[in-house]
């Protein structure tokens, strides 16, 4: 998930294990665990010339399981010797620190598990993204109610037997939050399905998503043999189905995407992916169908989408967002998803 929310667990996981003995020093090395498993988008660009691979690298090694038992081993040591010296001699103890780095860490990615992006949880053993689809990268439900129970324990002093009862309140509510979503999703899940069935759509997979900042609106994608079916349905609707379709065709045919580079980028996406043209020799617009419109009434308002061009036999991308109005304003720009959301 978001930056905020990954710092927000990760200061509740320290104060679970180190709040009683160093109050809201825990607050701040948990939210520094739950930060370094995302240091990996500034790590790979070190690693690969190739912004492809790059990319791919997110939520890979840094966000696994033998990432979060070989860190918490590491940075806990670290820290324990950083923070044992002086007054504070013998105050903790290695355990301590290497039990707040493992929950900082291991929490981050498998609270990435349930957003679309997808986790390399079990790397290097599987390149297997765990993607459960149930909540967007960003929901302000999920973390505000928590931040503001973070918030208040800052003003405790660490003795005080309230700050365990505001960190139970905060992950409680999360908590609860996250299963609402789980089963939210198991019912918009069964309504695309019928959906699908009802227009006639025969299709090989689909999948649905949350949009950003709600758990209101939904964005689904079913692929058939030669094109995607993308459709948005709010729990807002009057009506417990997709009432439109957008049809979109595949064209994976014009570029060899057994390439290398190129099926990484197929993988990435999950194999839900549109090619187009340009008008500049060996350059296409690729975009990443996982992700909703912008416009759920436009094809092509994709969010997510790169040029990739091919330079010296070399396949590689640069980004490129939605092309707007230079004019348009964020209010104007999220409208139309907005108005969806309201079940209009």
């Amino acid at each position: 998930m978001d930056s905020l929310t990954q710092i927000v667990l990760g200061a509740a996981c320290g104060e679970a294990v180190l709040g009683k003995k160093i109050g809201n020093k825990a607050l701040l090395f948990g939210a520094i665990g739950g930060t370094i498993p995302d240091l990996d988008v500034l790590i790979g660009p070190w690693i690969y010339d190739n912004e492809i691979q790059a990319m791919a690298f997110h939520r890979g090694f840094m966000h696994s399981i033998v990432f979060s038992i070989i860190g918490a081993f590491a940075i806990g040591w670290f820290s324990f010797k950083l923070y044992d010296s002086g007054k504070r001699v013998s105050s903790t103890n290695l355990k301590d620190w290497q039990q707040l780095f493992f929950w900082s860490l291991f929490t981050h990615p498998i609270l990435d598990c349930f957003t679309p992006y997808g986790t390399q949880l079990f790397f290097p053993f599987s390149d297997y993204r765990v993607a459960f689809n149930n909540i967007a990268v960003v929901d302000p439900l999920y973390t505000l109610p928590f931040l503001i129970c973070l918030i208040v324990i800052l003003f405790l002093k660490r003795q005080n037997l309230k700050r365990r009862l505001w960190l139970k309140l905060g992950i409680g509510l999360s908590s609860a939050y996250m299963i609402f979503t789980l089963f939210n999703k198991t019912h918009v899940n069964s309504i695309y399905k019928s959906s699908l069935k009802s227009d006639n759509i025969v299709y090989k997979r689909f999948q649905t998503q949350p949009t950003i900042f709600n758990n209101i609106l939904w964005y689904g994608v079913a692929e058939t043999e030669s094109f995607y079916y993308v459709g948005f349905y709010s729990i807002l609707d009057e009506n417990s189905k997709v009432d439109k379709w957008i049809k979109i065709e595949k064209q994976h045919s014009l570029i060899p995407m057994e390439d290398k580079n190129l099926s990484k980028l197929s993988w990435f996406s999950n194999g839900y992916y549109h090619i187009e043209t340009t008008d500049v020799a060996n350059e296409f617009i690729y975009k990443d169908l996982r992700y909703p419109l912008l416009n759920p009434e436009a094809s092509d308002s994709s969010i997510f989408r790169f040029r990739i061009f091919n330079e010296n036999g070399i396949w590689d991308m640069k980004n490129s967002g939605p092309e707007f109005e230079e004019d348009m304003s964020i209010s104007e720009m999220f409208a139309p998803m907005l108005k969806r959301l309201k079940g209009l």
